[in-house]
């Protein structure tokens, strides 16, 4: 709905995550790669993490993906292609997860995101409350509070998405392209009626019976 006349639109704003990346590198020399994941709860499908070089053009509307509508999102991140100095990306299929465990996963998969922009960068934070290394920090919601990890969440989320909707031309019976794997009604009942594919991550609990 458009806003009504005389309205403000409010926008997100990243002033405040380049001063806490400002900030941050300050005290330990940067550039910052900012990392984050996408995926870690859903019951389908692969995670992805990506680590994230700002460049020196400021992004207005760089924020954590979660707060962020589709459409903005997926503007954001091709300004993200086209302005940040440096992108990695690591995806561990379902298959890994069930294998090694979600907690392996994750931190085998972000390591990997930042170890890929080592040399671009002069530290690293990540999200979360892993423990990623001595070289590699870690904070809760800092997708929420640095400009180069919402980079990340909004790379990863935004390369997730498009792979589930990938999937969902293969496995069209779960509904991937509406939910990305995540545990919804529609897709537990899709679940119940058909069981699983090869795509589930049949660990979770609910997902294999």
């Amino acid at each position: 709905m458009p806003a009504a006349r005389g309205s403000t639109v409010r926008r997100p704003d990243a002033a405040p995550l380049y001063a806490f990346d400002a900030a941050w590198t300050l005290e330990r020399g940067g550039p910052l790669a900012g990392a984050d994941e996408a995926g870690r709860g859903a019951l389908a499908g692969p995670l992805f993490a990506a680590a994230v070089v700002l460049g020196e053009t400021q992004l207005s509307r760089v924020n954590d993906s979660k707060v962020l509508k589709p459409g903005p999102r997926e503007e954001v991140f091709v300004e993200i292609l086209h302005r940040a100095e440096a992108v990695s990306v690591v995806a561990l299929p379902a298959w890994w997860i069930d294998r090694h465990g979600l907690g392996r996963a994750n931190r085998e998969a972000l390591t990997r995101a930042i170890e890929a922009l080592r040399t671009r960068a002069g530290c690293a934070l990540a999200d979360g409350n892993l423990r990623l290394g001595p070289d590699v920090e870690c904070l809760p919601r800092a997708d929420a509070r640095s400009a180069a990890v919402a980079a990340a969440s909004v790379v990863a989320k935004v390369l997730r998405d498009g792979a589930m909707r990938e999937l969902a031309r293969t496995h069209d019976h779960y509904g991937f392209e509406r939910h990305a794997g995540y545990g919804t009604p529609h897709h537990r009942a899709a679940l119940a009626q058909f069981g699983p594919c090869r795509v589930h991550r049949l660990s979770y609990a609910g997902v294999a019976s």
